[in-house]
């Protein structure tokens, strides 16, 4: 019970399955700006009552550049439709750079948890003979990959 209240308040949590309802015709939507582009004039917009005709109407989007692991630039455009897109997934779905890092990820995670949970492994990485083998292995593995 939260100490703050009044005589007659009442707390009301909130709901952890908030969502975004329309908005309602009496209210005025601001926007944020969301693209690199600046606006020639500002600009008044009626009529729009959700986010799906705030979307449609602004397109909004970003130029965005990344650097990979050797220092290469990478310039890819992101586009947005809905508020889903700015979240990790969204972001993470529409660019291949990041979809690429996120597969590297998932496959380090894996890597990890063998080394973690796979008792056959670990025991053969202790043995230096062993650890060698399983290095010459690999190597050879990756100069057949990159052929």
């Amino acid at each position: 019970m939260n100490e703050n209240l009044d005589i007659g308040g009442m707390e009301l949590s909130p709901s952890a399955n908030e969502a975004i309802i329309d908005i309602s015709h009496n209210r005025t939507l601001f926007v944020e700006k969301l693209t690199n582009q600046l606006p020639q004039k500002p600009e008044i917009v009626k009529g729009l009552s959700n986010l799906v005709q705030v979307f449609d109407h602004f397109k909004p989007s970003v130029n965005i550049e990344f650097t990979d692991g050797c220092g290469r630039n990478i310039h890819e455009k992101l586009d947005f439709h809905q508020l889903g897109d700015f979240d990790i997934k969204g972001i993470v779905a529409q660019s291949s750079f990041l979809n690429d890092l996120s597969s590297e990820k998932t496959q380090f995670l894996r890597m990890m948890m063998q080394l973690k949970t796979n008792k056959l492994l670990v025991a053969a990485l202790e043995d230096n003979e062993s650890r060698q083998a399983i290095l010459e292995s690999l190597a050879a593995m990756l100069r057949d990959l990159e052929r």
